[in-house]
């Protein structure tokens, strides 16, 4: 059965009102401010968990440690290194 004028000319209506939507809603989806939002709130999630957050806590202790580990044998080996000028200097 042949389709009418009118039905073809609603199915061409409601198929470009479907493609505008679809073609809206990835201009929005792609916009780098959207992108922007959405990767923020995500981080945010993220750092908000107990665990993750203890996991910073963590390294940030560790490097921490390492620093003061970094200087303190470096004031060592200062100290060491004038100990040892003192003993040469003698002779």
């Amino acid at each position: 059965m042949a389709r009418d004028i009118h039905d073809i000319e609603r199915d061409l209506a409601r198929t470009r009102s479907q493609l505008a939507s679809t073609l809206d809603e990835l201009a929005d989806r792609t916009n780098p401010s959207t992108l922007a939002d959405t990767a923020r709130d995500q981080a945010k999630t993220w750092l908000e968990d107990e665990t993750v957050q203890k996991v910073i806590g963590g390294v940030v202790v560790g490097i921490a440690a390492l620093i003061g580990i970094k200087v303190y044998n470096g004031r060592k080996r200062k100290s060491e290194l004038k100990e040892l000028q003192k003993l040469l200097s003698r002779n």
